[in-house]
């Protein structure tokens, strides 16, 4: 059986309540979904597709496979990227995700083979390939914009010293060329074929764009872009031609080169958004030590059948989820489960594919499925990262109408002109002016520019905003939900305090610091153990370590661990020591017992420590959305953050599958922020509308739309006050681009406008934009925080400062 909530197994008597439907592998599965009241079926259904390899309800036999591709210029290029690849014999079903630059292809292996997969989509400046490490080359981007920038630098050279002025009313016979004779006909060709080089070489994935969006039936900027500097640069060739000299080359090269940057720029902040699984070829185990009648072998974890044992040894990674044979060792799932203490796995417990055995030695058995739950971890945020959709701009949002509506226009008022009596060139010119001066220029620049903004203040305050997409999500955000290890709390073992003798603390630091386990180290980080001499020591799994050492003039033994490891020598713990360490484990602490001499002499209390900013964070971010908690911990441990005024529900016991769900079922009514850490955390990250990860792992960081590099739990409600302000901005520079085009296209559709004053008109919005865009987001509280920071000191959200 498995779980109604996140689809793992179940054990053999499931957890159940009488007010919930549906069988839970423990009590926090149970729990949440008690809290979140939705229906069982329904959620076990979406979370084992989530979860399950290639799983899709619709082709439940086709193999599933991800595929990396370049050129994704907007959007629209998904649906053209998805059409395209469904052409295809074989290929049952496609999804492409533009932020990630991926598609996900399900498809029928009988009839194309994976390597055939990416010439479903090559083509039309697409190129697929397999998902990889590593950043894009941007050069051809670059290469773009110089080439552009250069040429469209001696384009506008020429008008100025020579067009410009006939234009102006200076007289041809004032200047050095006469363009009627054969050096004007040298002046055009030069600004006809520099202006071809831009058009052709800068202005590719522009007019690409806007021939996908005509074939895909969904047009975009792109399109209107291409079909005005098309205009432009086809009325100027026909005027060249025929003699003339009223051409309109800059404004071909002007539209182009405008809306490049500004493309330019989004695509940067963009493509910090695509999936780089950095740690997923690090942490996942590749092979594995199979015992076998004549001994062990080495084999690939893809050659491991269910029923098949494992060894696995102190240090290593245990391979595929199963259940332990033989043997007794601390296993590190935090990587996988999130729960930050060690714990004791001996035969009969549950062996978790992806935790790491600290001390002693396993033999495992592998699982039905044979599959590890780190690799479960990893292919549900390929799941929910790479059919999420598309980001798209507000802008992009109503292109579907304006875009129509201006070539609509344009002919209408060419019609019209024309109609009224006016001269074919005139009737041309009044349809040009209109798609000039309605070209999106503004507009295409009004998210990209206050994005830019948004992420360099954002850097500053140590925040980087990886996804566009997270400047619409957060001000909509009405839950925000905490992971707690390591991002409520430091994720790291400290000492809280200890009981007895003066000797425990360096006698502990001692024997501990030979143990490799997390609370070994912090025991010993703490103490000075400088005059204690370990002569002998011995690792007992699971319960502690045993050494003789050398204190002072005296040797004696010393036993530190749990009482299991007293008991079993038949020492002596007090009842004070034992009632202090009970308290500890009811705290969600971790205890241990040091003694000597055959007694407990004291006990020293580790736990995961809370951030000393995590109150007023909580605070801050709850006076306008709800808060919860999700937890890997038990009860015990997350009880100080439920008793916070702030948190609205605190789900404990939830496994990485679990938070997931979490995350979805709060989404279904309301817009979910999710803040968290470590690799469990990143399919949850995903899902959320916004997902924030403090840089822990790389993991996480890929799966979040914004991360906070400097492990300060404040930046959280300054980004969410930046996310904010910038979207704000975005807003603006919309609503400027909006009303231009309102006022302006009426006059052009008038005649009252020329393409000249046209394209100036167009230049003065953009630069309108620009100047909006370059202002500070959040004003003078910036000043104040630099001054702060640059004292040494932050000053968290509620305004107390305290030590950075």
């Amino acid at each position: 059986m498995s779980c109604t909530l996140c689809g793992l197994p179940t054990p053999d008597r499931p957890v159940t309540a009488a007010d919930v439907d549906g069988e839970y592998c423990c009590r926090g599965c149970l729990e949440v979904a008690r809290s979140t009241d939705a229906p069982a079926d329904a959620d076990a259904e979406a979370a084992a597709d989530a979860l399950d390899r290639g799983a899709d309800p619709d082709d439940a036999d086709g193999e599933t496979a991800f595929l990396s591709v370049s050129g994704m210029h907007c959007a629209t290029c998904e649906a053209f990227v998805e059409s395209r690849a469904t052409s295809h014999d074989g290929v049952l079903a496609a999804s492409a995700s533009y932020p990630t630059e991926s598609v996900k292809l399900t498809y029928d292996p009988s009839v194309v083979d994976r390597d055939g997969l990416t010439d479903t989509v090559d083509g039309l400046g697409y190129s697929a390939g397999e998902r990889e490490v590593g950043e894009r080359d941007d050069d051809v981007a670059v290469g773009r914009l110089l080439v552009g920038g250069f040429f469209g630098m001696m384009t506008m050279l020429w008008y100025v010293l020579f067009l410009y002025p006939v234009y102006l009313g200076v007289s041809p016979e004032n200047l050095l060329v006469d363009l009627s004779g054969s050096a004007g006909a040298y002046l055009f060709g030069n600004v006809w074929l520099m202006a071809t080089v831009v058009l052709g070489y800068t202005g590719y994935p522009l007019f690409r764009g806007a021939f996908v969006s005509v074939r895909a039936g969904r047009p975009n900027m792109d399109l209107l872009v291409g079909v005005a500097a098309a205009a432009a640069y086809a009325y100027s060739t026909v005027v060249v031609l025929g003699g003339g000299t009223d051409v309109y080359y800059d404004v071909a090269v002007v539209i182009v080169l405008a809306v490049t940057v500004g493309d330019y720029y989004e695509d940067r902040v963009k493509r910090g958004a695509t999936t780089r699984l950095a740690d997923l070829t690090a942490d996942r185990v590749d092979d594995a030590v199979r015992r076998t009648a004549d001994g062990t072998e080495t084999v690939s974890v893809d050659d491991l059948d269910a029923g098949d044992e494992v060894v696995v040894a102190s240090g290593d990674r245990v391979p595929v989820d199963g259940v332990v044979a033989e043997g007794t060792a601390v296993v590190d799932e935090s990587l996988v489960t999130g729960e930050s203490r060690p714990v004791r796995r001996s035969a009969g417990d549950d062996a978790v594919g992806g935790s790491v055995l600290r001390e002693g030695r396993l033999v495992v058995r592998v699982g039905e499925d044979a599959a590890s739950t780190l690799d479960r971890v990893v292919r549900a945020l390929w799941d929910v990262q790479s059919t999420r959709p598309g980001a798209q701009r507000l802008a992009d949002r109503v292109a579907a109408v304006f875009v129509p509506l201006v070539v609509v226009l344009a002919s209408a008022a060419t019609a019209w002109h024309l109609f009224a009596g006016a001269a074919p060139d005139a009737a041309l010119l009044v349809g040009l002016s209109v798609l000039v001066v309605s070209c999106p220029c503004a507009l295409g620049l009004a998210t990209p520019l206050a994005v830019a903004r948004g992420v360099r203040e954002a850097l500053d305050d140590g925040v980087v905003v990886t996804d566009a997409s997270a400047f619409e999500a957060a001000p909509d955000a009405d839950v925000v939900a905490f992971d707690k290890t390591g991002t409520l709390t430091t994720g790291e073992m400290r000492v809280r305090d200890w009981r007895g003798d003066d000797r425990v603390p360096p006698l502990a630091a001692a024997v501990e610091q030979y143990a490799d386990h997390p609370v070994a180290a912090a025991i010993a980080d703490d103490a000075d153990a400088a005059d204690v001499d370990v002569v002998e020591f011995e690792r007992v799994p699971g319960d502690g370590v045993t050494a003789r050492v050398a204190d002072g003039d005296r040797e004696r033994t010393v036993l530190a661990g749990r009482a299991a490891l007293f008991d079993a020598r038949d020492w002596t713990v007090p009842e004070e020591f034992a009632a202090r360490a009970e308290a500890a484990r009811e705290a969600g602490d971790v205890p241990v017992l040091v003694g000597w001499d055959g007694r407990a002499e004291g006990v020293v209390v580790a736990g995961d420590e809370p951030r000393a900013e995590w109150r007023d964070v909580v605070t801050a971010l709850s006076e306008d959305r709800r808060v919860v908690v999700l937890t890997g911990d038990d009860r015990a441990a997350a009880a100080t953050f439920r008793d916070h005024p702030g948190v609205d529900e605190v789900f404990a016991g939830v496994p990485p599958e679990g938070k997931t769900e979490v995350v979805r079922r709060l989404a279904r009514d309301e817009t979910v922020a999710m803040v968290g850490d470590g690799v469990n955390d990143a399919p949850a990250l995903a899902a959320a509308d916004l997902g924030v990860a403090l840089d822990h792992t790389a993991l996480a960081a890929d799966a979040a739309d914004a991360v906070v590099t400097t492990d300060d739990l404040g930046a959280v409600p300054r980004a969410f006050d930046l996310l904010r302000a910038t979207n704000g901005r975005i807003t603006q520079n919309l609503g400027w681009a909006f009303l231009y085009n309102a006022v302006a296209v009426p006059l052009a559709v008038a005649g009252v406008l020329n393409p000249l004053f046209a394209a100036a008109a167009m230049a003065t919005s953009s630069l309108l934009v620009v100047g909006n865009s370059t202002r500070s987001l959040l004003g003078d509280d910036r000043d104040g925080d630099a001054d702060a920071r640059d004292a040494g000191r932050v000053e968290v959200h509620s305004g107390e400062v305290v030590d950075a």
